[in-house]
């Protein structure tokens, strides 16, 4: 389920005419290199990064100029140059909101300097980088960052954005000039695999009381968040003899994965969900927030509304023969469309 990782090494013979060189010279990272012939320990060495720090650096710099650009016109025309999977239908909603509120939500804002970068240095493309800012200027959390690069030939994109958890313990990695190992949806050796693990984090979202993978899990901010509007959004159906019923699914092959230095797994993973509240007979189910007002525009309420949102988590799967419980460590929630049904 996970997103195929094409690891497809380069060439042994790589002839390049000087036509070629000025594409190459435009893409960012690493120019790819012919491959050894030699037998190489892969025990003993290292990977190299795939990018420097600097490069890392350059390329948020030229997203952020982007996304600079788009929130001052509140217009999300042009984002896909450098925006990509689900921050882009994420980025796209808070700009349409902005522009019907006259502001944007302070939870857009995105750090420009860094507290760590994970760089790593697995051989062809796709690949992804790793970033996590500092707070913002009004203390909110951090920001953990992924970069993605497609292809030799195409510009790094904001892929996902995670807020990280007050106090969240994030693994270790290791440093940005030694190059770490992206992961798959399939890795084995952990408490679940990626993708496992995903489905069973969306299965607690959907069933808080009842889910079977509850003791899998630590508590973290984000279930205890949507769980207690949950709470207060019924108590105000109930009254008025109404229901709810929320579906959380995850995103078929929307995760990337990054190995840790202890064992483990930081997966950021897109979890797609519904969020439908009935209105008690002869009433009608109005927009619960303005931001959901935003997004229904001049629409008609019915008895029914039906909210559509894109959900970004971040989790740490620790190694199988660790002691330590999954957990979530950051996360991005975002109403992306509102419809009467």
């Amino acid at each position: 389920m996970n997103k195929p990782m094409n690891r497809v090494g380069v060439a042994a013979a790589l002839v390049l005419s000087l036509s070629l060189l000025p594409s190459l010279s435009a893409c960012e990272g690493q120019v790819p290199q012919a491959r050894r012939t030699e037998p190489q320990s892969t025990a003993t060495t290292a990977p190299a990064p795939n990018l420097t720090p600097a490069q890392e650096a350059r390329i948020r710099k030229s997203i952020g100029a982007v996304l600079d650009q788009a929130n001052e016109a509140r217009d999300p025309t042009g984002l896909d140059r450098r925006v990509s999977g689900p921050q882009l239908e994420i980025r796209t909603s808070e700009l349409t909101i902005a522009r019907a509120t006259g502001q944007l939500d302070p939870k857009t804002a995105i750090p420009t300097t860094i507290a760590q970068t994970v760089i790593p240095g697995d051989p062809g493309w796709p690949r992804s980088v790793f970033s996590i800012t500092t707070t913002t200027q009004d203390q909110q959390s951090k920001r953990l960052l992924v970069l993605d690069q497609e292809s030799a030939h195409e510009n790094y994109k904001l892929w996902g954005v995670a807020r990280l958890f007050q106090g969240a313990q994030l693994p270790k990695f290791p440093v940005a000039t030694i190059g770490a190992r992206m992961g798959q949806g399939d890795d084995q050796g952990l408490k679940a695999t990626p993708v496992e693990a995903v489905r069973r984090y969306a299965d607690l979202l959907q069933n808080p009381q009842s889910s079977k993978y509850a003791k899998e899990f630590a508590q973290d901010d984000f279930r205890n968040s949507v769980g207690t509007l949950t709470q207060v959004v019924q108590q105000g159906i109930e009254a008025n003899k109404g229901s709810q019923s929320q579906t959380f699914t995850p995103a078929q092959g929307q995760l990337r994965v990054m190995h840790s230095s202890d064992g483990g797994d930081l997966v950021v993973a897109r979890i797609d969900s519904v969020w439908t509240r009935q209105a008690g007979e002869g009433r009608e189910s109005s927009p619960a927030s303005d931001a959901e007002k935003a997004l229904f525009g001049q629409g008609k309420p019915t008895s029914t509304m039906k909210v559509t949102y894109v959900n970004v988590i971040a989790l740490y799967v620790p190694s199988a023969d660790s002691h330590e419980p999954i957990r979530a460590v950051g996360a991005e929630r975002e109403p992306i469309k509102v419809e009467a049904v």
